[in-house]
């Protein structure tokens, strides 16, 4: 009677962890893994930027995993932007083609966030010399995980509008104005609840939010002075901060360690009855 019990026990636990695991895996299994903002296909780059900003505030609006291309001269500061959202790692990549004829030039790649914070680079490449004669460079930067929320005396990467600037930061007399032509890409790969914390700002770092929330709340028209700065975000919008895929392993392991208490319950206890029957009953 008792391995009878244990057997079935031990079938009712293994069925309800099959039964969790088709029920959660599936489903949670595919945002961890996937890239949010794959590279963009030929097709996809229709209507792409060919021009880049000389500021902050005329910088060139980017989607993720869009390529934007410039032209330009050696010596000029090209600012391209893309939004990034909480959970996301950027990385942002860049190649400068090269007159035929030129000396020795070191590039650079710089990544600001909302609050025109130069942010570092976790790895990559950003700043690269080209000898004399190079038809090209390449630059990239990966940033690191942009959190939803940090301490306001922290450095760390929060959602909302990123600046790309690429110069040239060592040039020779001799080459300063010379035609070069950029090509710059931003992607970001999505990390899930292992870069998630307690905690979300307000509103992502994007220049002119209040100011378009104070024109709905007023009733102004979109053509009134109370233009937004930028109005890039990501497709799905910008996330509450709060929601990552914690809460689903949390509970997972909640059920999982319901399961097991059950199992241990059952293959455990005793048969229900004494084992001896005493005299006289």
């Amino acid at each position: 009677m008792r391995t009878v019990r244990v057997t079935r026990a031990a079938r009712v636990l293994t069925a309800g962890l099959f039964a969790l695991g088709a029920a959660f895996f599936p489903a949670t299994a595919s945002p961890a893994t996937a890239d949010s903002s794959p590279s963009a296909s030929p097709s996809d780059d229709d209507g792409a930027p060919t021009e880049a900003g000389t500021s902050f505030r005329t910088a060139t609006e980017l989607d993720l995993g869009q390529q934007g291309t410039a032209g330009g001269s050696t010596g000029d500061y090209l600012y391209w932007s893309f939004p990034a959202d909480a959970g996301q790692r950027p990385t942002v990549k860049a190649t400068v083609k090269l007159p035929d004829s030129h000396a020795g030039e070191t590039w650079q790649l710089d990544v600001y966030d909302g609050l025109r914070r130069r942010q570092a680079c976790q790895y990559g490449a950003q700043t690269r010399t080209a000898a004399q004669g190079t038809g090209s460079v390449d630059l990239s930067c990966t940033l690191r995980t942009v959190r939803a929320w940090s301490e306001p005396w922290a450095d760390d990467p929060l959602p909302g509008t990123y600046y790309i600037r690429l110069t040239v930061t060592g040039l020779p007399s001799s080459d300063q104005g010379l035609p070069v032509s950029a090509e710059v890409q931003a992607d970001a790969k999505d990390i899930g609840g292992a870069a998630a914390v307690d905690g979300s700002l307000a509103k992502p770092l994007v220049p002119g939010i209040a100011t378009a929330e104070q024109a709905e709340d007023t009733g102004e028209s979109d053509d009134s002075p109370a233009a937004v700065l930028s109005s890039i975000e990501p497709d799905d919008g910008w996330t509450s901060g709060w929601w990552s895929d914690r809460w689903v392993w949390t509970a997972i392991g909640g059920v999982l360690a319901a399961l097991a208490g059950i199992g241990g319950y059952a293959l455990t206890r005793g048969s229900g009855r004494p084992s001896r029957v005493p005299p006289g009953a």
